[in-house]
């Protein structure tokens, strides 16, 4: 970005998911500039601000009215995110936002309809497709050497304790909108469907495992019909202790993609094989933010050149909510115990 201004970023909400931003943002000094912070609890923000010496914002309306602000990042629990996106947009500030756009398929269509709406962009954070190992597998996909996609597999075996859930409000229907496939398996969820192209329809159990004293979901099973052709099975978890990498493989007619974390290894049909990608903490086990702060770095730095050059995020909201629509149809199916088919995103 030399010779352009640097885009400025405030960050919104300074809970346990903000820790990578927070090191991303650091190492993005000279080239994003932070405007301030903002937490409604002010002694997390002074504590922010006396170890990045970030500037603290008193309210959301200083941020919104602020000039020298371009732009939020919106770490709130996913309930908060509708007020704030709106206060936000309205104000002409473009956003990135931490997963999920919001609690239901719903409320997460009005906020990508009023972000467009203001013109502003609205970026999600799926830092998985960032990792050294995904972009590979992107590249290898788009250039069809994996031949037709026939079988998916997704397996997040992840693993929290009870104390992670007796946090109020961790694993509502109020605060988060669900438990496992809404708060953890999303990541890799979208992902997938960004590597194979929009589900169909799904089958699925869900359940609460007798591990957990939760309201939602800590289990999930199901079997995905994909538009191209493709099946697959998605298994999640957050009662596999002491929680183990996530995995997703990709079997084509040309070759096998396993990719273990942001590790990829391709088992070509004529014999060849293929590793790359770090081998890294996932956030699976019991500190969910066990991993490195470069896929953060990576997409905040994407969304703010945005902010400058105009290119969309890499994820946009209105991507984003395929992985909705999917998580949605997961839950739908599984309460019904019916094949259900996913709503139309156009």
């Amino acid at each position: 970005m030399t010779g352009q201004p640097l885009p400025r970023l405030a960050v919104i909400g300074l809970g346990m998911a903000t820790k990578p931003h927070l090191k991303a943002l650091a190492e993005l000094e000279g080239r994003v500039v932070v405007s301030g912070v903002f937490n409604r609890t002010r002694a997390k923000a002074e504590a922010v601000r006396e170890q990045f010496g970030f500037a603290v914002f008193d309210s959301l309306d200083a941020i919104a009215a602020d000039p020298g602000t371009d732009g939020v990042i919106i770490a709130t629990p996913p309930d908060q995110r509708m007020e704030i996106a709106s206060q936000m947009a309205a104000a002409g500030k473009h956003i990135l936002m931490e997963k999920p756009v919001e609690r239901s398929l719903r409320a997460a269509r009005e906020i990508v309809a009023l972000c467009e709406g203001a013109k502003v962009h609205l970026g999600i954070v799926f830092q998985h497709r960032f990792r050294q190992g995904a972009l590979r597998l992107r590249e290898l996909i788009d250039a069809g050497e994996l031949g037709d996609l026939a079988l998916v597999r997704a397996e997040i075996p992840w693993w929290r304790d009870q104390a992670y859930y007796d946090i109020p409000g961790r694993g509502t229907l109020a605060r988060d909108g669900g438990g496992v496939l809404i708060s953890q398996a999303i990541h890799v969820l979208d992902l997938m469907l960004s590597l194979t192209g929009p589900a169909q329809s799904v089958q699925a159990l869900t359940a609460t495992t007798t591990l957990h004293n939760m309201e939602t979901e800590d289990f999930a099973a199901a079997g995905i019909r994909f538009a191209s052709g493709a099946v697959g099975s998605v298994v999640a978890t957050t009662a596999t202790f002491p929680g183990e990498t996530e995995r997703l493989v990709l079997d084509g007619s040309e070759g096998t993609a396993i990719l273990t974390g942001g590790h990829l290894r391709v088992a070509w049909r004529d014999g060849r094989s293929e590793e790359l990608g770090e081998a890294s903490g996932t956030g699976g086990g019991a500190d969910p933010m066990a991993f490195p702060c470069d896929w953060h770095r990576d997409l905040i730095e994407q969304f703010a050149r945005g902010i400058v050059t105009g290119e969309p995020p890499r994820i946009t909201g209105r991507e984003a909510l395929r992985v909705h629509a999917l998580i949605d149809a997961m839950v739908r199916s599984g309460a019904s115990r019916q094949e259900t088919r996913l709503e139309d995103m156009e």
